[in-house]
């Protein structure tokens, strides 16, 4: 992993910052947290200026319509937009860092050709159906059915926690076609219209008081056959492919993100008085070590997906990812309470950005798989233990 850069690669750092202290200042101000319909058309408006400013799929290969630039100017692109205050993908994440790479690496070409465009357009949104009532992170227990009548699968069952579901065109949906294979088999991965007749959506509301997620109803939704990615019962090699980018280079940006939360946060201790504190002092000293290795630790992974997808290995980081998602979950959320310890009584004040923060960072050890889900990965896959009885 070589992130020298060359002269062409400080040139392209050069013109995005140029072009961020130029655009940024004419964005309209964000929408309410709550206020989803308003957020998707900011998300989306931001990222076509992206595309069309030629910084949209910089790191997807050419092929599936992005620009093959290679890891380093993904990661410099990701440094300088937070260090700059850009939005981040917002309402895009499920189709940019999901679903997109997902196609980009088991799709045909005509489904390539489909949905990438939109996706990068900012024009189509995509939401997560993945997790259900009865089979959160053990995803192999689901039981949503899909029963093929000639063209068409004809999909019951429900799903829970489903990102953006309320506001969605697409869902990358999981179901079970051969209910008599073992847990692992017989399952496949559909992208399903989310205006199809019979989805219904019941936003859940979450502790942080917004509704991003929701649960789906499908009752006899008929999926053309043409909207399945990869073949019938081979959905959980598939879903390992979503998963390695959820886990291992879909949290880049937000680990940028706590870098800057975490500077943000010394410079207020310095200003209120907190800062004398030696033991609060150390508490920041380590974090500050421990999102400089996760940084690493996505440089890595992002390195890893491109060569990959060099060598026509699926463009996804392997079972480092897991190592990356078990520490920067737990690490995301001793930020958060360094955070509260800092500010005081004004954390308790649900109005705060960082107080909102907090809240959300008690979900991270439970998205995109369990910690426990990811220790048996690691355990199993990089460690070569047995598996748990």
């Amino acid at each position: 992993m070589d992130l020298t850069l060359t002269r062409e690669e400080q040139d392209f750092r050069d013109r995005l910052r140029a072009w961020l202290h130029d655009t940024l200042p004419r964005l309209p101000p964000e929408p309410p947290a709550g206020d989803w319909p308003a957020r998707r058309a900011r998300d989306c408006a931001w990222q076509r200026a992206l595309h069309d400013a030629g910084y949209a799929g910089l790191h997807w290969p050419a092929h599936a319509g992005g620009q093959g630039a290679g890891p380093t100017r993904h990661l410099i692109f990701l440094e300088e937009t937070e260090r700059a205050g850009a939005p981040y993908v917002g309402a895009n994440f499920v189709g940019l860092l999901h679903a997109g790479p997902t196609i980009a690496a088991e799709g045909t070409a005509g489904q390539r050709a489909r949905w990438l465009p939109p996706i990068l357009r900012g024009d189509e949104i995509w939401c997560q159906g993945f997790s259900e009532p009865g089979a959160g992170s053990d995803l192999a227990a689901l039981r949503t059915r899909a029963v093929r009548d000639g063209d068409s699968y004809v999909v019951t069952g429900s799903k829970i926690w489903t990102s953006h579901a309320e506001i969605a065109d697409w869902c990358e949906l999981l179901v079970r076609t051969d209910p008599a294979a073992p847990r692992h088999r017989g399952i496949t991965w559909l992208a399903l219209p989310m205006n199809s007749p019979g989805v219904t959506v019941r936003p859940l509301r979450t502790l942080a008081g917004t509704a991003e997620f929701a649960e789906v109803f499908l009752d006899d939704v008929r999926v053309p056959v043409a909207y399945r990615v990869g073949p019938e019962n081979d959905g959980w090699r598939v879903t390992m492919v979503t998963l390695s980018h959820e886990r291992g280079t879909a949290f880049a940006g937000e680990v940028a993100a706590c870098r800057r939360t975490l500077t943000r946060l010394a410079r207020t201790a310095r200003t209120n008085g907190r800062w004398d504190d030696p033991v609060l002092r150390r508490r920041l000293g380590r974090l500050h070590a421990e999102f400089t290795a996760l940084w690493r630790l996505v440089q890595w992974n992002t390195c890893e997906a491109a060569h990959a997808a060099r060598t026509g290995a699926g463009g996804a980081p392997g079972a480092g990812a897991s190592v990356f998602k078990l520490r920067y979950s737990q690490a995301r959320q001793e930020l958060y309470e360094a955070a509260a310890e800092v500010l005081g009584p004004e954390s308790l004040d649900t109005r705060h950005a960082w107080t909102a923060q907090r809240l959300s960072s008690l979900s991270y050890t439970i998205a995109a798989g369990t910690s426990q889900i990811q220790r048996n990965i690691i355990a199993e896959r990089i460690l070569g233990l047995p598996r748990g009885r």
